[in-house]
């Protein structure tokens, strides 16, 4: 490194300002949500196999479940708009909205020229996590997924159960044309990461997450999802080999009452 200027230290003390007012943004209308979740009603059940990626359906107006099972496990997840895939969860711009973890009350939102709530966070019973002494939170907009070409490059070896190549195949079974062109940075669901204290370089460690824990979300617009069960595991050691030990993940669709939802409308 260069050595400091003489006034190194006024530089470094200026003043982070937010990069984003988001007052302007929907409010979380607590009271509406908990009135829609006293009485669901389970639509569809969709399980998702170790190493492997699944798709499913959530109709706007309906709440869904990624559900622990069997034992500590990781996913990947991407949202389109089911009418139309050009319009799909966009990581970074909810990263920047809400933070680098997402839990009860932030929503996921969707890429430009669109920008709009594709789903609220409802339930999160990892909720209790927060922040720990490493700086790790749960649920994490901050990596990208797996995938079989960064593996290449650090590893000189293929693999081809990574996150990117299950979300493709999940697609490819619908019969959608160019499937890995629409699989996209995705939201890692129950995954504990953060940025080491002195390199700010991106960690995971253990996932926290239990049979019975859950993450709930609210889909405000049609949606099309997919679930990859990460090759990592809990990803306490590493995220694309077939040494970690692996669970399956459950989506579960549930229907509100109908008059639960008045006031709400789907966001344009």
């Amino acid at each position: 490194r260069p050595p400091p200027p003489p006034d190194a230290a006024e530089r470094r003390a200026a003043k982070p300002v937010l990069v984003y007012k988001v007052d302007q943004l929907p409010k979380y209308d607590l009271p509406l949500y908990l009135r829609a979740r006293e009485n669901l009603t389970l639509e569809n059940v969709v399980v998702v196999p170790p190493r492997e990626g699944s798709t499913f359906e959530v109709p706007a107006g309906h709440f869904f479940r990624i559900c622990s099972v069997e034992g500590p496990q990781v996913g990947d997840l991407n949202l389109w708009n089911k009418n139309d895939m050009k319009e799909r969860f966009y990581s970074s711009k909810t990263r920047q909205f809400h933070a680098t973890h997402l839990t009860t009350g932030d929503r996921l939102w969707s890429n430009m020229p669109y920008i709009r709530p594709m789903a609220t966070i409802t339930h999160d019973t990892l909720g209790w996590y927060g922040w720990d002494e490493d700086g790790a939170g749960v649920h994490d907009v901050i990596g990208s997924r797996c995938d079989p070409h960064t593996h290449h490059v650090l590893s000189g070896t293929n693999y081809d159960k990574c996150c990117h190549s299950n979300l493709t195949r999940s697609l490819a079974k619908l019969g959608i044309e160019g499937a890995a062109e629409h699989v996209h940075d995705v939201f890692n669901v129950f995954m504990c990461t953060g940025y080491t204290h002195d390199t700010k370089q991106y960690f995971m460690k253990a996932s926290p997450v239990r049979p019975g824990d859950f993450l709930e979300m609210f889909a405000e617009i049609d949606l099309l999802g997919s679930l990859s069960t990460c090759p990592g595991g809990d990803c306490s050691a590493e995220h694309s080999s077939d040494t970690s030990k692996c669970y399956p993940l459950r989506v579960e669709i549930y229907k509100p009452a109908d008059a639960s939802l008045e006031g709400w409308t789907s966001p344009s």
